[in-house]
Order: structure tokens, then C-alpha cells, then sequence
């Protein structure tokens, strides 16, 4: 082979994979150094619009970054964007149009910290951020706006303030690429998978045929490699929404505008009840679709690679117990149990705790859990009150609770309870003396097992207490593994 043939072929072979290390290496580089532009006055999910605006209102002297004041919401919040980058090729991304799903709202500070220091990303691209359209919702921690409409419904009719800024905003900018971020239910899947949807994603159709044109199908090549970035981090936990067309949607109408719109939803992870770790994921695959989009290298990607992600579908739950057997009217059933935690707020909406409840019994094998027990071989009984009724909560404090669960106790009666406690973070629930009341005399007994009660089961072997199941959470008490995030008042 002459020597400039060589050389070429070396250049045709050997480029693709120096650029696909550089860019596995950038995605390496994010994840790692993520601790260092994490934005550290937002530590949960339920921040509210003065800690954005004083975070927006921070960065109007920084060199580089121009911040545009976009308008109102219905009671009189201001909606602002970010904007970062010289290049030509215009980016939009928008968060928060769902007042309760502020994962990539975080993640947005984040990715502005990173870019206040590693400026050469934004070259060839100008991003633009609006951290938080639904200002409103974000107070209440609720998904609709103060009038109660969902401003993803609203890209037609347009009877919002903030549908109108983000039309607008939109319009305006006529920007290559839109990012539509949003947090999804803990309880999606990948399809057939028995791992949460940390991260599902979805290319907007624009019609009703699901027609793929060239602004559809750039969307979808993003994602693919944000995908490929992704399962290097959290291998068979992404998944593709569901691409009916919705004519009210502004995902759909952004995409059938001419923007490439990739919609991201922010799923569940393991131990990640404030989606900490979900954000740094944000954090890392943005970055990196930011560098494909800059560097062309999504171009790349293929339509059947996004094809191949697999669908969303929601068989999670928080926690399944398999072979659980029980008697009942003289007959004996073996099922399996489906518990899920509902999040209780405070009044404030800042706060919150775990409710527990039985969603399903019956046959649930094609369903998985974020904790699993298998209670195969065990003893079943109803967790038993104490007939002993303490005079306040301090006597609770200091009860012997490993004691007392072992021998098959799971609440504690208070006589002189404060009203405002609802919940304990101890292991054991409480019965409010003042609620009790006395029980109709039904002829034909209630289930152990029923549908939306909250759970308090004991599983035992040979007379020995194994485990205990407060408020849908498990203790293993013959080792002491204590899994209770909390009990509650009843």
C-alpha cells in the first residue's frame, strides 16, 4: 500500500473512533466533575419561585450571559430566560410548565455553572433557558396553573400568560432545537424490564400519521446519543414515551413549527426520593445532546437506533410481596401484594411524607418492585395493636421498637396526641386515641388483604417474627435492617 494511501485510510478508520473517545470521555468528564457545578441552594424538589428568581437576578452581571425578562404568570411571578453562546444553531430548552416536576429545573443551574466556566461548548450553538414557565404551580407544588389549566394543553387556544410567552419565546427565536422538560411517575418501566424509567424520552409527532420528517427525525438522532450516554450510567432505565399525537400539546406544535423537540421525563431511581442523582443524569446527557449538536455528531445516529429504545410502561412499584398466603372464610388464597407510597405534603408544600397503600392483589408477575419480599414459606398475621395507651408522644420516643415488632406489634395508641404530628420517622405507626372509632358489626368479617388500605403486615417462621411491613416499608427484624422511611398516624 503507498505511503499516502496508507495515511488516508488511517485518517477514514481512525478519526470516527479518536472523536467517539473524546466524546465518551466528555460525558466521563461530566458525570465525574459533576460536584462542582451543582447548584447547591436547590437540595430538593420542592424550591419555589423567589429561590429561581434570586439565582436568575444573580447571573445579570455575569460576562456573557444575557438574561430577558419574558413577562408574568396569572398572579404576577416573573418568567425569565438564560441565554448562553455565540454559535448559530439556536437551542431552547423550557422546564417547570408542570409546577410539580422541577427535576430538570435544578439541572438547568447546574448546566449554567458548568458553562460559566467551559465556555468552548458554546461556540456553535446559543442555548436558551426559561427554568421555570408554571411559577405559579411551583408555590403549590401542583402540575396546573392558577386557574387550573395545563399549560401543555394550551399551545392552541393560548388562554395563559405563560402559554403566551412560550409561543412567543418560540416564534421568536425560531430556535433548531427545543427540549421539553418534564418529571414522569416512579412507577414507568422500560417495557418487560425490571428496572425503573429513570430517563424516558420522546420525539414529538407533529401529526396524526406519525409521519418522520427531516425537523422529527434530527430530534430522534439527538436522543440516540443521548440514550448511548445514558445506559453508560444507568444500563436498561431508559425508555421511549408513548408518540400519539396530541393537537393541544406544545411539544407536538413546537416540532410541527419547525423545532426539533425532544421531550425528557425525569423518572424514579433507586433511593433517590428528591431525584438528586436524576438530576445530575439532566445534567450530563443536556450537556452531551449540547456537544452533538454543536459538533454534528448526532447526525450519525439512526432512526432505527431510536426505534430501538424500548416503550414506557408502568408495572413499578414501590414495594411487591410475592407468595403471600392468608386465609379467609375458611378458605386459603396465595396471592401477591402491590404496595405504593403516595407523598403527603405539608402546608407549605415543602415538605412531605409517606402514605403506604395496597393498589393490587392477586396475580402480579409481570409487575416488579423497588423492594422486593418473597413470602414463601411464611406465616402471615395483621400487625396487632398494643393494648397499652401512652399518655403523649415522648413516652412513644423512647419504646423499645425492635422489641415490640418482634413480638408482632405494629402501632401504639396515644392518648395526649399533638395535632400536628401525622407522621413518625420511628417504625412503628400511632394510633390517634382521639379517632378511633367503634366498628360496625358487620356479619360476614372484612379481608385481611384490602385495596387502599394502609399495610401493616407480619410475616413469620416457626413462630419467630422475620419481618415486619409498616406503612409499606419492610424492617427485618431478625437482623435489624430497618428499610422504614416512615410511619404514620392513624
Amino acid at each position: 500500500m503507498q505511503f499516502h494511501i496508507m495515511i488516508k485510510y488511517l485518517f477514514v478508520v481512525l478519526l470516527p473512533l479518536t472523536l467517539l473517545g473524546q466524546r465518551q470521555s466528555f460525558d466521563k468528564d461530566l458525570f465525574d466533575s459533576y460536584a462542582l457545578y451543582k447548584e447547591e441552594s436547590l437540595f430538593n424538589r420542592r424550591f419555589k419561585h423567589d429561590q429561581i428568581r434570586i439565582l436568575i437576578d444573580s447571573l445579570e452581571t455575569e460576562k456573557g450571559i444575557d438574561i430577558s425578562k419574558l413577562g408574568h404568570s396569572i398572579q404576577g411571578r416573573s418568567i425569565s430566560m438564560i441565554s448562553m453562546g455565540s454559535g448559530e444553531t439556536q437551542i431552547l430548552l423550557w422546564s417547570q410548565m408542570h409546577g410539580d416536576e422541577s427535576t430538570a429545573t435544578a439541572a438547568i443551574f447546574d448546566i449554567v455553572n458548568y458553562l460559566k466556566s467551559n465556555k468552548s461548548i458554546l461556540e456553535k450553538i446559543r442555548v436558551h433557558f426559561i427554568p421555570m414557565l408554571n411559577p405559579d404551580g411551583a408555590e403549590l407544588f401542583t402540575r396546573r396553573n392558577a386557574i387550573g389549566i395545563d399549560i401543555n394543553r394550551d399551545a392552541l387556544n393560548l388562554q395563559s400568560p405563560e402559554s403566551k410567552i412560550l409561543k412567543r419565546v418560540r416564534d421568536s427565536l425560531n430556535p433548531d432545537f427545543g427540549f421539553n422538560l418534564h418529571d414522569q411517575s416512579k412507577f414507568y418501566n422500560a417495557k418487560n424490564a425490571n428496572k425503573p424509567a429513570t430517563i424516558s424520552f420522546l420525539a414529538p409527532a407533529f401529526n396524526a400519521n406519525k409521519d418522520i420528517n427531516e425537523t422529527r427525525g434530527n430530534a430522534m438522532r439527538v436522543i440516540v446519543k443521548m440514550n448511548t450516554v445514558l445506559q453508560r450510567y444507568i444500563r436498561g432505565q431508559v425508555a421511549r414515551y408513548n408518540d400519539e399525537f396530541e393537537p393541544r400539546a406544545f411539544g407536538d406544535n413546537i416540532q410541527k413549527w419547525g423545532t426539533s423537540t425532544i421531550l425528557i421525563e425525569s423518572g424514579g431511581q433507586y433511593e433517590d426520593p428528591e431525584k438528586l442523582e436524576i438530576r445530575k443524569l439532566n445534567f450530563v446527557s443536556i450537556l452531551s445532546a449540547f456537544e452533538s449538536i454543536g459538533s454534528e455528531s448526532y447526525k450519525s445516529a439512526t432512526l432505527d437506533q431510536y426505534l430501538s429504545i424500548p416503550m414506557n410502561d408502568r408495572k413499578f412499584l414501590d414495594l411487591k410481596i410475592e407468595n403471600l398466603t392468608f386465609s379467609y372464610l375458611g378458605q386459603e388464597f396465595k396471592v401477591d401484594l402491590g404496595i405504593k407510597h403516595k407523598e403527603i405534603e405539608n402546608t407549605d408544600h415543602t415538605e412531605f411524607y409517606f402514605l403506604g397503600k395496597v393498589v393490587d392483589i392477586g396475580d402480579l408477575s409481570n409487575y416488579y418492585g423497588y423492594t422486593n419480599l418473597d413470602a414463601e414459606g411464611f406465616d402471615f398475621k395483621i400487625g396487632k395493636t398494643h393494648p397499652k395507651i401512652l399518655s403523649d408522644f415522648e413516652q412513644f420516643k423512647e419504646l423499645d421498637f425492635k422489641s415490640l415488632l418482634s413480638q408482632g406489634y405494629s402501632e401504639v395508641s396515644i392518648e395526649n396526641l399533638p395535632p400536628e404530628i401525622k407522621f413518625t420517622p420511628f417504625p412503628m405507626n400511632i394510633i390517634d386515641v382521639k379517632n378511633i372509632r367503634i366498628p360496625k358489626n358487620n356479619t360476614i368479617p372484612q379481608s385481611p388483604l384490602r385495596l387502599e388500605e394502609n399495610p401493616s403486615l407480619i410475616l413469620e417462621k416457626e413462630g419467630e417474627v422475620i419481618y415486619a411491613v409498616i406503612n409499606g416499608f419492610v424492617y427485618h427484624v431478625k437482623k435489624g435492617e430497618n428499610l422504614i422511611k416512615n410511619a404514620v398516624v392513624k
